[in-house]
């Protein structure tokens, strides 16, 4: 089996008109996947004139739904049912790989329509959830289809035990190492002794990412390193507007770029001295946290299961309790002022990352793919089900419901 290229089709459920951690991570493992060798075939909500690669199919218009502490964009019912069904048709694919497939999206819809050699990647990470306790039992006949389970970190596994039953083989998101941690850095974003800088991205309206608690700690942080610059990237001009507010006539001290390209973000990585999550919950891993440390920033986060993981502990970066503006504001102050612990925690973050290359990710989830295909025996393909007759596709609202709406997914 080794050796040998692969037909593999990809189920990513979140719209790639607004693209986020998922949609990175379904992305690059295509690409990575591609430079292997391998077919790959990617299916997205997403609009028809919508920019996407070549080797993805836009499955049409999503709706916002609020789920897990943010805004996800989802696509679901009839149409989509029928454009998972000729995707699947078209694709002949050896291994279909359903990315969240108990989101109600097409990960959901393929895993009811499909059969044959089935990969499941679960990323989420939620203490307690009322999207997971209704999906499971729509999807639970279907979830034995799964002949493999992934898992993206230690947390997002703890969800699928705790509320789905069963285990999955922890692989972590994958980063392109080399990508952050070459070329210059930029003169805009450049730190100094006397101006050091910190950088923050995420989305700027979803409290989840932090930016609120952040902004708590600015003027403690100011007191004692008067010229320090906030650099925060990222979207949601009412999440700027409120941190302006609070700020007053210290709001001078932040630069709030926008959104950001993938080479912009790299460039601002290289270039601050630290990179601040202050992420309150709903992390199954930290993917950005990777990113900077791969371009050689100092990081601090929030002390979340998930990211004190990737940070080794703490030795890989230091962290703060988990949305304390007071602590994060004493921490961000000792770490400025040290100019060896920060080289320190970036030394050894730049061997941590290694395990997190696409080049190594790649290579476990391939071994996923190979250990299923064994199991199948030879010239097992994906097909249609044919217990997934079209009534059956789309079961009835949740009890007490006249009609599936954006609250019950």
């Amino acid at each position: 089996m080794t050796g040998e290229s692969l037909r593999i089709g990809l189920v990513c459920p979140y719209s790639f008109d607004v693209p986020g951690g998922v949609q990175f991570h379904v992305r690059d493992l295509a690409e990575a996947l591609e430079r292997l060798g391998h077919t790959v075939s990617v299916l997205a909500p997403a609009d028809d004139d919508t920019p996407v690669p070549d080797y993805m199919t836009p499955a049409g218009r999503a709706i916002p739904v609020r789920y897990n502490g943010s805004v996800a964009r989802m696509t679901f019912g009839p149409v989509s049912a029928a454009r998972v069904r000729r995707w699947l048709t078209a694709g002949e694919f050896d291994i279909l790989h359903l990315h969240e497939p108990v989101t109600p999206s097409l990960g959901m819809l393929a895993l009811w329509i499909a059969q044959g050699p089935i990969v499941a990647t679960f990323h989420t990470s939620l203490v307690r959830s009322r999207a997971l306790q209704m999906a499971y039992p729509i999807v639970r006949p279907s979830m034995e289809k799964i002949a493999a389970r992934i898992a993206v970190s230690e947390d997002a596994r703890r969800t699928l035990v705790d509320h789905l039953g069963g285990d999955a083989v922890v692989i972590p998101n994958g980063v392109y190492v080399e990508q952050f941690s070459v070329g210059a850095p930029d003169a805009r974003w450049t730190g100094t002794p006397d101006a050091p800088t910190v950088a923050f991205l995420g989305r700027l309206d979803e409290p989840r990412k932090g930016l609120p608690v952040l902004t708590a700690a600015i003027p403690a942080v100011l007191a004692a390193h008067p010229g320090a610059r906030f650099l925060v990237a990222g979207r949601g001009e009412t999440g700027a507007a409120e941190a302006r507010e609070v700020l007053g006539e210290l709001a001078g001290s932040v630069e709030f770029l926008g959104g950001i390209s993938d080479e912009e973000k790299g460039a601002l990585l290289r270039s601050v001295d630290v990179y601040c999550a202050p992420h309150t919950g709903g992390e199954s891993f930290g993917i950005v946290l990777v990113e900077a440390m791969s371009a050689g920033a100092a990081v601090v986060a929030s002390d979340l299961g998930a990211f004190s993981r990737v940070l080794d502990g703490g030795d890989a970066g230091v962290l703060f309790r988990t949305g304390d503006a007071e602590d994060l504001a004493a921490t961000l102050t000792r770490v400025l002022s040290d100019a060896e612990l920060r080289r320190k925690v970036a030394d050894r973050a730049s061997q941590v990352v290694l395990q997190y290359d696409w080049s190594a990710v790649t290579q476990q989830v391939l071994t996923v793919y190979e250990m299923v295909l064994a199991g199948t025996g030879p010239g097992a393909r994906v097909g249609e089900d044919p217990s997934s007759a079209r009534g059956r596709l789309l079961p009835g609202p949740p009890s007490g419901s006249a009609s599936w709406t954006e609250g019950d997914l």
